[in-house]
């Protein structure tokens, strides 16, 4: 009613720049009729995994580098702060050039989007734990590895699972840049598409799903790791 309202009578919008709540519905209910969407999120999802585990095991080794080394934070990490900055697409060019239009190109967009912003938190997380843990442990003897594994990555964890978080907004959004620059399969490609053909009602479809991913992603497992964190520590019963 609000729709109809808003494009006959009041004529707010036009019917091609911004559809109608059953015309999306009708989009998605035809595009899971015909296995697009199914075959399109399988293939995202891949790259996206991949992608988000390089740069998840990237972005924790800079991070204890950095920590491990003043120099090294001393004249690098106000750089690795300023790339993450940066957006995704502009890693583009650099995916072409290096590895051409194929599917390295995506993963590598998606893990370089992600990467930094897991390095900052690691590295933000560690030197925010409260100094007491390290004097308290190394008191009792604790050191290099072992103080790492029973000390720091513990009291750092619930800082780091937000980094975790971060860097997979930013993976979802190197996989589409990714995607909407060459795919065969994949959301993007999905998307690209509703827009060539100016199916206005298939991109916004292409939209709630990804959200409805993004979200379901972000329940099922950060929530359930940052819940098993908090009652750990003591913050929830």
């Amino acid at each position: 009613m609000v729709y109809k309202i808003g494009v006959d009578v009041l004529k707010l919008w036009k019917p091609y720049t911004f559809p109608s709540p059953f015309d999306v519905l009708g989009t998605l209910v035809r595009l899971i009729g015909n296995n697009t969407i199914g075959i399109a999120i399988l293939a995202s999802m891949k790259r996206l995994f991949i992608g988000y585990v390089l740069s998840l095991l990237i972005g924790a080794v800079l991070g204890l580098v950095i920590i491990r080394y003043k120099y090294i934070d001393q004249y690098f990490t106000q750089l690795i702060l300023g790339l993450q900055t940066l957006p995704s697409v502009c890693w583009l060019p650099f995916a072409v050039l290096w590895y051409g239009l194929n599917e390295k190109a995506i993963i590598f967009v998606i893990a370089i989007g992600s990467t930094f912003s897991i390095t900052m938190a690691m590295e933000s997380s560690i030197k925010n734990i409260d100094t007491i843990y390290l004097k308290a442990a190394r008191t009792m003897g604790a050191s290099g590895l072992k103080l790492y594994r029973r000390v720091i990555i513990p009291a750092a964890l619930p800082g780091i699972i937000g980094g975790m978080k971060q860097g997979w907004s930013f993976a979802w959004r190197g996989l589409m840049a990714g995607e909407m620059l060459f795919a065969t399969k994949g959301l993007g490609q999905v998307l690209m598409i509703g827009r060539d053909l100016a199916n206005i009602s298939q991109v916004v479809a292409i939209m709630i799903v990804i959200i409805v991913l993004g979200l379901t992603i972000d329940h099922l497992i950060f929530g359930k790791i940052q819940a098993n964190i908090r009652y750990r520590w003591g913050l929830d019963k």
